[in-house]
């Protein structure tokens, strides 16, 4: 596949980059050798092949669920301005 100079310039106008007369030659060869390393990269053979989320092999750290100690509302809304029913209250900012 190869990109022309209309192609160019409406990729650069889609993009709203202002692309120069001048340029547009600069441009066509720079999206023709990307558009033929994808090209080649179609070539490659991937059956078997697994998909990596990233180059090297990693595994989240995990922490065990487990229960903490809670139940201890009445400390946890101690310093609010306002609460009720160790809920925190909040002045009304919908009419």
């Amino acid at each position: 596949m190869s990109v022309d100079a209309d192609t160019v310039k409406r990729i650069g106008r889609l993009a709203r980059i202002r692309i120069e007369e001048d340029e547009v030659a600069s441009y066509q060869n720079e999206l023709n050798a990307i558009l033929g390393f994808v090209e080649q990269l179609d070539e490659v053979d991937v059956t078997g092949v697994a998909p990596m989320t990233s180059v090297t092999p990693m595994q989240l750290r995990r922490r065990d669920d487990v229960v903490s100690d809670g139940g201890y509302p009445e400390a946890i809304v101690a310093n609010a301005p306002l609460s009720e029913d160790n809920f925190f209250m909040v002045p009304k900012v919908v009419e």
